[in-house]
């Protein structure tokens, strides 16, 4: 599952958010995995939804077996349900059975004692009342346990389609369906579903028939005939237009929102070839009968990989000119169609293990950019995730972890970015072909089963003839990651070059590192592997002459915090042109962007414009200091050349913001035309730039903008104006959109809009119109997340709307209106917000 990885996010996406409570007893409590008393074998599964009550109307056929100690009884996890009927089915018998029920486990006496060679069929009907289950136990919390999502369900969003998901991780898909919830369960499947005949349905498996009825519905057959486990199972339903595609004869499709048709190839069309690639890295074709995508209007997160039945938030959905930049939602792609291998072939036995799916998932980002973009994308996607990780204050959190809070927790950047990194080490360690037969011997070891991470280091030993227990023991149940700092020193009368590596991390223990260490004379370069292993460890390289650039972890795979004393502008310019890899060339553009005093550091920068990769291109048109005179004059030529030229949109758009910083009247007509460039983001910084060379041109074209549609940049500069220019007839559009906005990453980054908005118009009822909305959205976000939100929404938005209507109140003291308006702002802060106003 792609979750976002913020706290913010996770605040307002209602993802691992939930009531906390105060005591820290859940540290000493080991979060074992589910013991198993009877194991799934089978489910099957007529539901009919109602959109008048958003009920959920079932039937389930469940065969289970005992695991292995005979039993009398089953424990089923039932969320918020009605039940009419819970009976034993023998042939055409239905032995009525007595039960206890609380809301969330359905404890049934069976008939007899059972064998662990003896199958029994439980029959269950009833209803399934999600919103009602949430309402009562989520505490105002958005713990997302409902499992199953209506969307505008009456159609009383006039913009908003009507639609169906589901959302069964971790374990909420008992919120639908009586099953045992846990990840070590396994099951095949099948799933009648009745809906009104205008929808399409989907599910997991194959649809093998569909059935028209008398009322105006329809009944669609699913059929899953390869096991996998109830956090996996999926319906989606609404108005969507199926765009198919094939991989191998097996059917690939694409369920979208009509409008975006026409784009759905260009934003899932990889797919295929991604299917392919996978399929030939890890040695296993494919599993699964289809592979299907859907996109689900208010998804609680940003994808779901349920068993041949992806489910991916709306922000999948981009139109042609945002597509012009580059498919941002393609790594998330990736991500949820590795996990049909990596969580749904193999599943992790327990939350605790859970890296075992996402940080291959994670790791399949940087894989399929390598692959299909070249080495410098991967690397810097595998930089970018080391990053979010290293920046995420998660180091005292294990990768395997046996004490949490809540299971929510586990979907953290520890599980993701930090397991994807060791993956990325352990590669580079091994090799790659080792690497990748281990990982085939893991998944044709497990297939079909559940894992944990001692599976996987066995597979890995298997192959590699290694002992990797001290890599795993280090990793995967241990936390944090190595600081460091590296001295570089030189004898020349030795003829000798130091480097001492010290291990700064204050956690008392000290990791083994091996290190590949480059030494560089000219082009040539010779590899020294070295083990850093202790607080300090001291390396001598002999040398005739001295070498250019001595590079530490050359292969920049390692992840860890380094600071690097005595390394020249020279050795990091020398890294630049002949080390190579993105990271390389990354630190000596950063590097050099703070000597931007020395010509040389300039002429790195100035060589960097026009590096092989745009990322770096783009990091170095940002790290070009306009206010440096010699910066300023010979880059303006090869910035205005790169924005007219470069190949890559988000390049050009880079160079078009930077040009716009010399604020010269002769670029207003190139300003112009790029605002019709197919690119949003061209097209904004481009109209931003405008706005610096010829303000009433770029107003006019924001008026001519204003009503058509848009996205990005664009929409965010042309809002931008349009909020600073204060216009009143805007607000029924402005305050009222934010107001439709779900509870979202969206909506708290429309928080400074809608205050800049507030701040600049003059009407009364509507900046207390759009201060009560402002409030609302505070006030819905969990409790244990408003110490992170209140500070910016209180403390920015707010106060800087009263800033500026008190300041306007002092101007006009005879304004009743106005001293009302600031005593009505203050009514909405705490009191440590009131001070001084």
């Amino acid at each position: 599952m792609n979750k976002l990885l913020f706290l913010i996010v996770f605040a307002l996406t209602g993802i691992a958010t939930y009531a906390q409570p105060a005591d820290t007893s859940w540290k000493k409590e080991y979060r074992e995995t589910a013991t198993k008393i009877n194991n799934l074998v089978h489910t099957r599964l007529e539901v009919k939804p109602d959109f008048s009550k958003s009920y959920l109307y079932g039937k389930a056929w469940i065969t289970l077996r005992p695991h292995f100690y005979p039993t009398d009884s089953l424990n089923l996890d039932a969320k918020g349900m009605g039940f009419n009927k819970v009976v034993l089915v023998k042939g055409a018998q239905q032995i009525p059975l007595k039960y206890e029920y609380d809301d969330w486990n359905l404890r049934i006496k069976l008939d007899r004692t059972y064998k662990s060679n003896e199958s029994y069929i439980v029959h269950i009907d009833y209803t399934a009342k999600p919103d009602e289950f949430e309402e009562k136990y989520a505490q105002g919390a958005m713990l997302g346990i409902k499992g199953m999502y209506f969307i505008n369900p009456k159609g009383e969003e006039k913009d908003k389609p009507t639609q169906i998901w589901t959302q069964g991780e971790t374990e909420s898909s008992s919120a639908w369906f009586p099953t045992i919830d846990r990840t070590n369960q396994r099951c095949t499947q099948e799933l009648t579903v009745t809906v009104d005949n205008k929808y399409v349905t989907l599910s997991n498996g194959k649809l093998v028939s569909q059935k028209k009825n008398a009322d105006g519905t329809r009944s669609d057959y699913w059929k899953m005939e390869l096991p996998h486990a109830p956090y996996l199972f999926f319906l989606g339903v609404g108005d969507y237009a199926v765009v198919k595609d094939t991989w191998r004869g097996k059917e690939v499709n694409y369920y979208v929102e009509k409008e975006y048709a026409p784009v759905a190839k260009k934003i899932f069309g990889n797919t295929p070839e991604m299917m392919t690639f996978f399929s030939k890295i890890t040695g296993v074709d494919y599993p699964w009968v289809k592979y299907s995508q859907i996109t689900g209007r208010d998804y609680v997160a940003g994808a779901m990989e349920n068993t041949t039945a992806t489910i991916h938030q709306e922000s999948a959905q981009q139109d042609a000119r945002e597509l012009v930049d580059g498919n941002v939602w393609e790594g998330t792609i990736a991500h949820e169609l590795f996990h049909q291998w990596f969580g749904d072939y193999v599943t992790t036995e327990s939350w605790s293990n859970l890296t075992l799916n996402e940080s291959f998932a994670n790791y399949s980002e940087t894989l399929w950019d390598e692959y299909k973009y070249g080495k410098d994308a991967g690397d810097a996607q595998n930089f970018q995730d080391m990053q979010n990780y290293l920046q995420s204050g998660s180091d005292k959190k294990e990768l395997v972890r046996f004490h949490y809070e809540h299971r929510e927790d586990m979907f953290d950047a520890v599980s993701y970015q930090k397991g994807g990194r060791i993956l990325h080490m352990l590669r580079n360690y091994v090799g790659d072909s080792a690497f990748f037969k281990a990982m085939n011997n893991y998944l044709t070891t497990n297939k079909f089963k559940s894992a944990e991470a001692h599976q996987l280091r066995l597979a890995f030993e298997e192959v590699t003839g290694r002992d990797l227990n001290w890599y795993f023991n280090q990793w995967y149940f241990n936390s944090g990651h190595p600081t460091v700092e590296i001295d570089y020193a030189y004898d020349d009368a030795a003829g000798k070059a130091t480097v001492i590596v010290k291990q700064t991390q204050k956690t008392g223990k000290y990791y083994k590192l091996p290190l590949a260490v480059d030494v560089y004379n000219g082009t040539e370069k010779v590899r020294h592997t070295v083990w850093s292993k202790n607080a300090a460890d001291t390396f001598t390289f002999n040398y005739a002459k001295r070498p250019d650039l001595i590079n530490v972890d050359a292969d920049k795979i390692t992840l860890w915090i380094k600071k690097e004393t005595n390394k020249t502008l020279d050795n990091y310019i020398h890294q630049y042109k002949y080390a190579g890899n993105y990271i390389d060339r990354r630190e000596a553009i950063d590097f050099a962007s703070k000597k931007l005093d020395d010509p040389k550091a300039v002429e790195l920068i100035k060589t960097a414009l026009n590096d092989k990769f745009h990322g770096l291109r783009s990091l170095a048109i940002s790290k070009a200091d306009l206010r440096k005179e010699a910066v300023k004059k010979s880059f303006e030529p090869v910035l205005a050349a790169i924005a007219k030229t470069d190949k890559k949109s988000t390049v050009r758009a880079a160079a078009i913001d930077k040009l716009g910083e010399y604020k010269k009247p002769e670029y207003a007509e190139f300003f112009k035309s790029a605002v019709n460039d197919s690119s949003y983001t061209v097209a904004g910084n481009a109209l931003a730039a405008l706005q610096k060379v010829d303000a009433p041109a770029a107003t006019a074209l924001v008026k001519k903008l204003a009503d058509t549609p848009m996205k990005g940049v664009l929409q965010e500069v042309v809002m931008n104006e349009i909020l600073k220019s204060g216009d009143e007839s805007m607000a029924e559009k402005i305050i009222g959109d934010f107001a439709k906005m779900p509870l979202s990453q969206g909506k708290f980054q429309a928080l400074n809009g809608l205050g800049t908005y507030l701040a600049a118009i003059k009407n009364s009822d509507k900046i207390k119109w759009g201060i009560d909305e402002i409030v609302k959205f505070r006030d819905a976000i969990p409790e244990n997340f408003r110490n992170q939100t209140d500070p910016f929404i209180n403390g920015m938005v707010l106060k800087g709307i009263l800033t500026k209507k008190s300041k306007e109140a002092k101007e006009n003291a005879g304004d009743m209106g106005l001293q009302e308006l600031v005593t009505y702002i203050k009514s909405k802060l705490p009191e440590e917000d009131k001070k001084g106003f």
